[in-house]
């Protein structure tokens, strides 16, 4: 990994942005649209199903095929005309009441005037938008419960392997093409992508699941499923090339079903997110220099992972607790923080007013505190 002078990193700047943030999952260099009631879903571990020894594609497929739709999203071009502008994919994952509920992407109903969703059997039905939330690229869609004969349940992301199969299913290239399984193995389970909004905002990053199941445009909202037929991410993105113009192959992505879970159970609730912030900005430990690790933060060999502190809101959660810049932060609620992803998912399990414990280094020197969160995200 590449390490950086963190002396020059403070001279010129180059720090994350303040802790609250999260990330638009497009945007990127490289990587792809892929988009040419208040009852709860609950995601436990003990329902997580175990995986059949003679489970197949097929029998997964079945499993869920009838949940997966296709979402098309048509702009006003003049009195009650209407012209498709783009199509997704979706998963009906709840029925409450007359109602029936749908998770996609953000990027798939962005501007739409209207909605519409494509069932299994190629029927066409209205939709109407429940709420969105931009950063994690996710929105709720509700429509007559009277058309939906199947709903998908969802997978414990965290209980996913590496090298596990999975399949992901959705409207390559439109619905057309709807109701399409690809094949692969998760890749990684958690990995930080980088992003930043159509005005270059940067948003930091955010914690997806890679994996090498073809995913390609039209694929954007669909589920990412286990051999148990259960949802363990929404496909969002892939890398199509480097930094550097290289064409990539195989890295798609998907927004892990526990974090999705959160989002669609608030969206159907509220309408929309609201997140704490503890008000810092940032660098992950890892990124800095041995030397630097040494002479400016001062903290213990030890301490091999973390985010440092580079700076504080006024008047904010971390300032008021006592952080100042250089302290290293560990851990939240006892939970280890290796880097930005951590820390952010960890902030994110808790709501605004809640108050929460940070463990830190302030040079060699291990302290815990408790951070009410009383910063909103943007504010």
């Amino acid at each position: 990994m590449k390490q950086y002078s963190l002396t020059k990193i403070v001279l010129t700047g180059i720090i994350a942005g303040v802790i609250g943030g999260g990330a638009l999952l497009y945007g990127q260099r490289g990587v792809e649209n892929l988009q040419t009631s208040t009852q709860k879903v609950n995601t436990k571990a003990s329902e997580t199903s175990t995986i059949p020894k003679n489970a197949t594609a097929t029998t997964a497929y079945d499993k869920i095929s009838d949940a997966v739709v296709s979402v098309l999203n048509f702009s006003q071009t003049g009195q009650r005309r209407y012209e498709e502008s783009s199509e997704g994919s979706g998963v009906i994952y709840k029925k409450a009441g007359d109602s029936a509920y749908i998770v996609t992407n953000n990027h798939v109903i962005s501007g739409a005037s209207k909605i519409q969703v494509m069932m299994h059997d190629g029927k066409k039905v209205e939709a109407s938008l429940v709420g969105k939330d931009i950063m994690t690229d996710l929105a709720v869609l509700k429509m007559d419960a009277k058309n939906v004969t199947a709903t998908a349940s969802f997978g414990d992301s965290n209980k996913i392997q590496v090298g596990q199969k999975v399949l992901a299913i959705g409207s390559p290239l439109g619905s057309q093409y709807a109701s399409s399984v690809t094949q692969g193995i998760i890749s990684a389970k958690k990995r930080l992508v980088e992003a930043s909004s159509e005005n270059g905002q940067s948003y930091g990053g955010s914690t997806v699941i890679q994996t090498d199941a073809a995913i390609n445009p039209g694929n954007s909202g669909g589920p990412l499923i286990n051999f148990a037929g259960q949802v363990i991410g929404i496909n969002s993105m892939k890398l199509s090339s480097s930094s550097s113009g290289t064409s990539v192959e195989g890295m798609g992505f998907a927004i892990p079903s526990d974090q999705v879970v959160n989002i669609v159970n608030e969206l159907v609730k509220n309408g929309k997110i609201t997140r704490p912030a503890i008000g810092i900005s940032l660098v992950e430990l890892s990124e800095i220099t041995v030397d630097d690790q040494k002479a400016l933060l001062k903290i213990p060999e030890t301490v091999t992972g973390g985010v440092v502190v580079m700076g504080t809101t006024d008047n904010g959660p971390a300032a008021k607790a006592g952080l100042k810049k250089y302290d290293v932060i560990t851990a939240i609620e006892g939970k280890t923080v290796a880097g930005q992803a951590d820390l952010r998912e960890e902030l994110y399990k808790h709501k605004l007013g809640d108050t929460i414990s940070v463990t830190y280094y302030h040079q060699a020197t291990k302290h815990t505190v408790n951070i009410k969160l009383t910063q909103k995200l943007g504010s």
